[in-house]
């Protein structure tokens, strides 16, 4: 199982970040050398993309003062630059609007700057760099309706770099509520994929819009840790609303925020620089992949390129949501369905590319919303069992036996 950070005991945000980049401090070096490739790839240095990022440090500071404080903890505690943590926290806001395409893009000048930075190219002996285009993650939701228990789901497939898995970690962790979270994220990122003692668990799917990059706006892996102080798909949609409308933020980039909870519902919402849109249930099942399906946002749909099998794997995720009522044993066999070969919802490394730059399943996760529990495969899910992960401690919990344990 991935490394568990657990930074509940910390008495501030800054104190978090400290521990979180102390304990993944070898991971995070990890992240940073992954990105710095892909950016280079896309003809950012890294450099540059850490000048871009910390553009972003006011929205973050607006959305919510402790994660600007975490994230200077995390870096004093790592031994890396800010820039660089924000560059990871906004990887998919520096990502181009065409990173879904199959065009080649110029790196070398990029490749070049970050050599001199000091910073090794783990795909100097690729010799061609192509699956770095390519990201896809496949997701269900299941209400209360649709489940064989009576209680909601959430699971997905995290495609991505297969490189990446070593940079896996699974933190522990609070939000401005004192709620506890759990999430399974990339070493140096806020939050990815997770559930909190509320019973409130969301994904993600990246998107790509024509916009993304535009405008400054809530950086994705930002409002992935804002949400998740959420207690219910109700509240994450009041505070979407609250960042779009009323604080007058919006967002950076685009994604697709799969979510589930406690009260059985669930519903997946798509940000984007444009806005956003939420696409409700069917039969009490939503499933989403790699592209934008609500009508409002369609236009904002940047080009994909052929290797892209979000709409065959969105298919083949609509024939899964049909077999209701649906169950934990359900889940886990959708998110071992390779019935598309290596472009399934489980994906398998394709022998053909340089494995380097191998896009895989780099884990799979199931979670239940009441009550709140998660499991992880921590491979191809195909490959592996999925395990259970123990659950933050709720944070006032935690809290009243430290000051028993101090009192006595």
């Amino acid at each position: 199982m991935f490394p568990c950070i657990d930074t509940l005991s910390a008495e501030s945000a800054h104190e978090r970040g400290q521990i979180y980049g102390q304990q993944a401090k070898g991971r995070i070096q990890h992240s940073v050398v992954t990105y710095a490739r892909l950016f280079a790839a896309c003809g950012i240095d890294w450099a540059s993309a850490c000048e871009r990022a910390m553009r972003f440090e006011p929205v973050i500071e607006q959305v919510d003062a402790d994660l600007m404080a975490e994230l200077r903890g995390m870096a004093q505690g790592s031994g890396q630059s800010l820039g660089s943590l924000m560059a990871l926290n906004c990887r998919t806001e520096i990502l181009p609007a065409t990173f879904f395409t199959d065009e080649p893009q110029l790196a070398h000048a990029a490749l070049a700057a970050n050599r001199a930075a000091g910073l090794p190219d783990w795909l100097a002996d690729a010799p061609w760099d192509g699956a770095l285009k390519d990201g896809e993650c496949t997701a269900m939701g299941v209400t209360a309706s649709a489940s064989q228990t009576g209680q909601a789901w959430l699971a997905q497939n995290w495609d991505w770099m297969g490189r990446q898995r070593e940079a896996l970690v699974l933190l522990h962790t609070q939000g401005p509520s004192g709620q506890s979270i759990t999430t399974l994220t990339e070493a140096g990122m806020l939050a990815k994929i997770g559930i909190n003692q509320s019973g409130f668990a969301l994904g993600l799917n990246i998107l790509r819009s024509n916009r993304d990059g535009s405008r400054l706006g809530v950086p994705v892996h930002v409002l992935l840790r804002h949400l998740l102080d959420c207690d219910s798909v109700a509240h994450a949609r009041e505070r979407l609303q609250v960042l779009q409308s009323d604080q007058g933020l919006g967002f950076g980039a685009a994604s697709n925020v799969p979510c589930a909870d406690a009260e059985g519902q669930a519903a997946c919402f798509e940000v984007s620089p444009a806005g956003w849109a939420e696409v409700t249930p069917t039969d009490g099942v939503v499933v989403h992949t790699n592209h934008f399906v609500c009508e409002s946002l369609l236009a904002e749909q940047a080009p994909m390129g052929p290797g892209l099998s979000s709409h065959n794997r969105l298919s083949t995720a609509g024939q899964h949501a049909l077999k209701t009522p649906i169950g934990q044993a359900d889940l886990e066999r959708f998110l071992r369905d390779e019935s598309d070969g290596f472009l399934s919802i489980c994906r398998s490394p394709d022998p053909s590319v340089p494995p380097e730059s191998r896009v895989e399943s780099v884990a799979g996760i199931v979670m239940q919303t009441q009550p709140p529990a998660m499991w992880v495969a921590c491979d191809v899910p195909s490959r592996v069992a999925f395990e259970s992960v123990p659950l933050a401690a709720a944070a006032n919990q935690l809290k009243g036996r430290q000051g028993q344990a101090i009192a006595a």
